[in-house]
């Protein structure tokens, strides 16, 4: 008796090709994120270093008060600080708001890929445990079919013995 196709073989197919393709996407957006996260990093140092400077020019503004400068290199440095070391930092700052922003977004992207991927491998795993009691199903069916002929043989040759002539 030839052994039967499973029905479903082809939406096995598609659920665990789309299985390999929700891993696939969720590495892709593992390695955006560690990407964004590195630009992050790097980002929040040069907001540090800004402020690092911010810091230094203070004090060497506060060390100059403390020996004695004229009140023109005072306004000169205090404008310096005002303009050029406060604008820096706040585009900085902004780079840095704007990059967790990013790394947030990729951080949903990658939750929302985990999420697919799981209800992915649930898909592939009920089709699995489908196609295993099919299995059971079919092996129980071509059991009875195999006992349903014997018995048919078994009567037939019990039949021919009963009828030919001269006994057994």
């Amino acid at each position: 008796m030839k052994k039967p196709k499973y029905p479903l073989e082809e939406i096995e197919q598609i659920k665990k090709k789309r299985l390999e393709e929700a891993e696939k996407s969720l590495q892709e957006k593992k390695q955006f994120l560690e990407k964004e996260q590195k630009k992050l990093d790097q980002y929040t140092k040069e907001l540090e270093l800004v402020k690092q400077h911010k810091i230094d020019k203070i004090r060497q503004m506060m060390d100059e008060m403390e020996k004695g400068t004229t009140s023109d290199q005072i306004i000169i440095k205090e404008r310096y600080l005002k303009v050029v070391v406060e604008e820096k930092l706040k585009k900085e700052h902004a780079k840095v708001v704007e990059q967790q922003k990013e790394v947030k977004k990729a951080v949903d992207e990658v939750e929302k890929a985990r999420v697919l991927l799981e209800q992915r491998r649930q898909d592939v795993e009920k089709l699995r445990l489908h196609k295993e009691d099919w299995e059971v199903d079919m092996r129980r069916l071509e059991v009875a079919e195999e006992n349903k002929e014997t018995d048919e043989i078994g009567t037939t040759i019990h039949t021919a013995r009963k009828y030919k002539p001269g006994g057994k």
